[in-house]
């Protein structure tokens, strides 16, 4: 009979999550499969890989024009027939318009309306063989104290694609050591999916993606600690993909060290 130590367990729950990382990345319509981004205008607009006449003025809704038998099928199965409208939330996940084996990504970024083009016979998914990542190591695991703030207060950062703007509800800050190095990051508050950090460091550009990477926080103590185990910094989609907008760091969320931990570039 095999007992596995801490160590054991440590490393055996990193693998799994990061074999669910390297899955969830080559899903048919994920993330790497996506091969082109659209920006729509008040100038209706028709394209090469996929049906219907499509257009949208900053703010506006999105409006499909399409006949039946081209087959864009909306998220509520209705099949186009004549003019349908989609209006996607501002930040949030995008609305998938299905052609034959394509899923049309429709989402709304500072204003504009986007279309990504998921494609399950992409090249570049074919080619993914996962994301590289530096081994685990447990002295990357460190406690913070977390500080609320009076109020959550919203923190506007850029984002990888010039002139869009995306939305924070921050929370706090967390201050921790990391290499005997005092450091603090700006917490956002996701909702359901809990506390986490954006932030750049050392490597980044060198061995990790330069834009940001990300870190979900562990359970708040009633004590004001948190665990931040950087062995689970992750590529934002950014990271896999040139149509990806995804948001950067504030200035404060910059680390003075390098965080030889986590996922690295791919490239």
């Amino acid at each position: 009979m095999t007992v596995l130590t801490d160590t054991d367990t440590f490393t055996a729950e990193w693998e799994a999550w990061h074999a669910s990382r390297d899955a969830y990345f080559a899903e048919p319509h994920g993330w790497v499969a996506i091969t082109s981004l659209h920006w729509l205008t008040a100038e209706p607009v028709v394209f090469d890989e996929f049906p219907g006449r499509w257009t949208a003025a900053p703010g506006q809704v999105l409006t499909i024009e399409a006949a039946a038998q081209d087959g864009l099928v909306l998220p509520d199965g209705d099949v186009v027939d004549g003019v349908s409208t989609l209006d996607p939330v501002e930040g949030g996940p995008g609305l998938r318009v299905r052609s034959g084996d394509l899923i049309l990504e429709v989402a709304r970024r500072t204003a504009h309306v986007i279309i990504r083009v998921h494609d399950p016979r992409a090249p570049q998914l074919a080619a993914f063989t996962g994301i590289p990542a530096y081994a685990p190591d447990a002295r990357w695991i460190v406690t913070g104290t977390f500080e609320p703030f009076d109020q959550p207060r919203t923190v506007t950062t850029g984002a990888v694609v010039e002139g869009l703007e995306h939305h924070h509800t921050a929370a706090g800050t967390v201050h921790f050591e990391l290499a005997g190095v005092a450091q603090s990051l700006v917490v956002f508050d996701g909702g359901a999916r809990g506390l986490s950090v954006l932030f750049r460091d050392a490597t980044s550009g060198v061995t990790t993606y330069p834009a940001s990477r990300t870190l979900g926080l562990g359970a708040l103590h009633d004590d004001g600690t948190v665990t931040l185990d950087f062995n689970r910094a992750a590529n934002l989609p950014c990271g896999l993909t040139e149509f990806a907008t995804c948001p950067i760091p504030p200035a404060e969320n910059v680390l003075t060290v390098a965080v030889e931990a986590g996922e690295q570039w791919v490239r």
